[in-house]
């Protein structure tokens, strides 16, 4: 297991802390598996009411550790760590919340996508660049974001990839409100536990009533886009893409077609 991702329970709210600020969050196979067991932790256990996803005051999470992730996913999409914890994500049936700070990128947005409340420092920056590293969306954006923003918009933020701040986020409803940082995570964690003191039987047939619209069309695209991700990784696409980081210079993908 791994001491990047720290959890802690205390007033029936289970904070899951991602901690690797020397590489600005980045997440690992081991990482996505400690998340994983975070949140079926707090699906087993009744004394657990809500959890609470955050980092540093300055990084949530850059995305993906390339440098891993670059050799390809370990397995079909469903078993893999990543997907594991997504589909985990997408299921839980207790109230998610989340504090972001600084960088969000990749799945550090995409995965608030399922959260059920966000709250984001100032200093907050949203980014979805799958394309630009030769890859596709996935956690579902492919059928969320579409369906939340309208279809032009989302093909900005995905194909486009730009990042986007906080400010921007608030507009487009994808968080709930803007903090400074040094806020953020007080203002989740005063949500947890309001969300905590509420009847929790209610409050999680209020959240199935809330997801059960989608959620098999959520769990099919989330598969499509994690095995076509994967495929992605071995494209030659990515490998230009992933080396022009390491490198430090624009990708070019001008041979591709």
């Amino acid at each position: 297991m791994t001491d990047l991702v720290q959890t802690e329970t205390k007033d029936r709210i289970l904070t899951v802390r991602v901690n690797r600020p020397d590489r600005k969050n980045a997440l690992t196979h081991d990482m996505y598996t400690a998340m994983g067991n975070a949140l079926e932790q707090a699906r087993d256990d009744a004394g657990i009411r809500c959890v609470l996803f955050t980092g540093t005051s300055e990084c949530f999470t850059a995305g993906n550790d390339l440098g891993e992730f670059a050799a390809g996913l370990p397995g079909d999409f469903e078993h893999t760590p990543v997907g594991r914890f997504l589909l985990l994500l997408a299921t839980a049936s207790k109230p998610v919340v989340a504090s972001v700070n600084g960088p969000a990128v990749g799945i550090g947005t995409t995965m608030l996508l399922h959260c059920d409340m966000v709250f984001a420092g100032n200093n907050a920056k949203f980014q979805m660049p799958f394309a630009s590293l030769g890859l596709c969306p996935e956690g579902g954006s492919s059928l969320l974001l579409p369906a939340w923003l309208g279809r032009v918009r989302a093909a900005e933020l995905l194909m486009l990839g730009d990042a986007f701040s906080a400010e921007e986020a608030l507009a487009f409803g994808l968080i709930n409100r803007v903090c400074e940082p040094e806020h953020t995570e007080q203002a989740a964690l005063d949500t947890c536990r309001r969300l905590a003191s509420k009847a929790p039987a209610a409050i999680r047939a209020t959240k199935e009533l809330l997801n059960r619209p989608n959620l098999e069309a959520l769990r099919a695209t989330m598969l499509q886009e994690g095995e076509l991700f994967s495929q992605r990784l071995k494209s030659p696409e990515a490998a230009e893409a992933f080396r022009a980081f390491m490198e430090k210079r624009p990708p070019d993908f001008s041979r591709f077609e």
